[in-house]
């Protein structure tokens, strides 16, 4: 009788592990189409009015994916396998992490903005343990990437559609009927709302640039891996409109970062495929030509006014470590940034609330144990969670899509040493529950063989 229940508890098991992945990815797509904008500017943001806003508008009150990803978690907790096979402290850091944010919360110059922020940071920590527990005990996560990247086709289309004369048909929309009517307007819209710079459904172009750098690598791994169901004619051609699609996007953000990290994840790609090294050296040469060529030839107008976006990131920087300089310890409370840079800016520069970098961010807000806490967690992950078995053509397809997980998060940690995708929910999210899912899927270290294994027995 025992035999017949535990095949059947083991199969009741699966599925709910399959529910649960389908409606996480699910909510991380929502994440992308409806939670793109920084807790910190939560006060511009209202709840829809009826159903057209509802679907159609963007974005949507941040409570409402608190309230989502605690019914998630809930079941991933049910579905868990509590097992841990990487290292405890690293496991453990993103809660040391929270932890150290909640006592600099304590001291913050702004305890809202501390709250909205360490909200979004409960969540990001929350993320990671769903996908080092929960989902990397899904057998298949068909159900997890119909969710996520069915939400990143949308994206791009809303790009496309901004990029052919949706921008500038809001544009002419919002000034004549909505902004004569509004008390207060979020600057930040006001700027995305006047540039020619898509942004789909997220903040702003640099954060679409984010998304495009965490989930292209896996869009293309998943579509390839679609053997079962596709012929290789029809997968190649998914595989080139997704492409085509997304690189165009990332083209008409205007991202030069974006640009060049994303040629950085092409070339690490392409050197871990196994063929001749000869034809690998001209074809890496040349795709690093090709990018860099386009790259001075797209923004030589840039540089030749002095790149003042780099200019003022340098600005943004100096202010963060004077104020770490002043207090090191405890910060000035997460999400607090805009408050002690309005008081060391330059009269010159514009006004910022983020740092456009997450790691002096973290010393900036929480101080220096603050950053190294989260530093520690991204570089350890990374590189403990790096799929060494996925090199040669004797790699399966999950080392494969590890390996594109990886870049993708790869691209995210990069892009975040001059843009602040650790505030913004449509990047955090994902990537924190990449990292947990690759920690959880990280094949164990192959035993070195006893000496009396390794010599046959003659006898």
């Amino acid at each position: 009788m025992k035999s017949q229940e535990q095949p059947a508890k083991a199969l009741r098991t699966e599925r709910l592990a399959a529910v649960f992945a389908g409606l996480l990815g699910a909510f991380l797509g929502l994440s992308l189409l409806k939670f793109g904008n920084p807790p910190i500017t939560e006060k511009w943001v209202t709840a829809p009015e009826g159903l057209y806003e509802f679907l159609f508008g963007y974005p949507w009150p941040i409570a409402w994916a608190y309230g989502a990803l605690v019914l998630v978690a809930a079941l991933g907790a049910v579905v868990a396998r509590w097992k841990s096979t990487a290292p405890g402290w690293l496991v453990a850091l993103p809660l040391i992490w929270l932890v150290w944010q909640g006592i600099a919360a304590t001291q913050s110059a702004d305890p809202g903005l501390s709250g909205a922020t360490l909200k979004h940071f409960g969540a990001c920590a929350l993320c990671f343990y769903l996908g080092y527990f929960s989902l990397g005990r899904v057998g298949r996560l068909w159900p997890f990437w119909v969710g996520l990247l069915g939400a990143l086709l949308m994206v791009l289309a809303v790009g496309w559609e901004q990029h052919f004369g949706g921008l500038k048909q809001s544009r002419q929309y919002f000034f004549l009927y909505v902004y004569p009517h509004m008390n207060e307007v979020s600057p930040d819209y006001l700027t995305r709302i006047t540039s020619e710079r898509i942004f789909g459904t997220l903040f702003y172009p640099n954060t679409l640039a984010g998304v495009l750098l965490l989930l292209l690598p896996v869009v293309l791994t998943v579509l390839w891996q679609l053997r079962a169901f596709l012929t290789p004619a029809a997968r190649c051609l998914l595989i080139g409109l997704a492409g085509i699609g997304s690189l165009a996007c990332l083209y008409w953000s205007g991202s030069k970062g974006g640009w060049l990290l994303m040629l950085l994840l092409g070339l690490l790609a392409l050197l871990r495929v196994r063929f001749s090294r000869r034809l690998k050296t001209a074809l890496v040469t040349g795709i690093l030509l090709a990018g860099l060529a386009g790259f001075f030839w797209k923004y030589a107008a840039f540089f030749q006014k002095g790149a003042t976006s780099v200019t003022a990131r340098f600005d943004y920087w100096r202010a963060a470590v004077q104020t770490v300089n002043a207090k090191p310890l405890f910060g000035t409370g997460p999400g607090t940034f805009a408050i002690a840079y309005q008081k060391v800016k330059r009269p010159e520069s514009e006004m910022a609330r983020l740092t456009h970098n997450d790691y002096l961010q973290q010393a900036s807000d929480s101080g220096i144990a603050g950053m190294a806490a989260y530093t520690l967690f991204i570089v350890g992950a990374l590189a403990w969670g790096f799929p060494r078995a996925c090199a040669g053509r004797s790699a399966g397809p999950e080392h494969w899509l590890r390996f594109a997980v990886w870049l993708g998060a790869l691209g995210w940690s990069l892009q975040s040493l001059y843009e602040f995708g650790l505030y913004i929910p449509a990047l955090a999210w994902p990537a924190f529950t990449f990292l947990g899912w690759l920690l959880g899927k990280r094949e164990p270290d192959a035993p070195t063989p006893k000496l009396s294994a390794a010599v046959p027995n003659r006898a």
